[in-house]
């Protein structure tokens, strides 16, 4: 039977699955560090897509979903994105893994606070699930950026591939970023401050 009391120390794991498994990183980054970086893109989308595009979702619910959006792979460990979209196949596969996943740390919460973490983990409301998807990708490719700017090669392609999947997105929030806030994230700490 599965303690349930166990659910925030799991959740305390994060830190320990590293992400970006089969490649060579100068700098590693675990579940914990990303969902954080997450949260933070999600949440300035979701304030975006409120003040610049007519939006009336909750800021705070968004970054909230996004602290959490991984929370399964303390269970899973992280699937490298090459192998977990493939095909059609593997990917609902996963997605039944995910759901169990979910179930099994939901199960790990006294009854009485289940339903407060049940839409966290498995999102019920597609405009929070797409912000949080649109700041998982502006992430992923943050972390290129990261590493191209100290020297390894190693996340060109990535890079590219991201930076394609992130333009054919239709967010206006997203796309709104792009244009104005990603280009910071190229300049060194002087430039930033200069």
């Amino acid at each position: 039977m599965a303690n349930d009391h166990a659910f925030f120390a799991l959740i305390a794991r994060m830190r320990n699955i590293d992400r970006w498994a089969l490649m060579r990183n100068t700098s590693k980054e675990n579940i914990q560090e990303h969902s954080h970086m997450v949260a933070v893109l999600a949440h300035a989308l979701a304030v975006i897509q409120n003040r610049y595009y007519g939006g009336m979702i909750d800021p705070g619910q968004v970054a909230v979903a996004a602290l959490y959006h991984d929370a399964t792979e303390i269970i899973t460990g992280d699937m490298p994105t090459p192998i977990k979209y493939y095909n059609q196949t593997l990917r609902a596969s996963y997605q039944e893994v995910e759901d169990m996943a979910a179930n099994r740390l939901l199960s790990m919460l006294p009854e009485e606070l289940r339903v407060e973490y049940e839409t966290l983990l498995q999102p019920a409301d597609p405009e929070v699930e797409a912000l949080v998807k649109a700041a998982d990708k502006l992430s992923a490719y943050l972390k290129c950026v990261e590493e191209l700017k100290a020297g390894n090669n190693e996340f060109r392609l990535a890079k590219e591939q991201t930076y394609a999947a992130l333009a054919k997105k239709p967010l206006p929030a997203l796309q709104h970023f792009i244009q104005h806030y990603l280009p910071s994230f190229e300049l060194t700490l002087d430039e930033l401050q200069g």
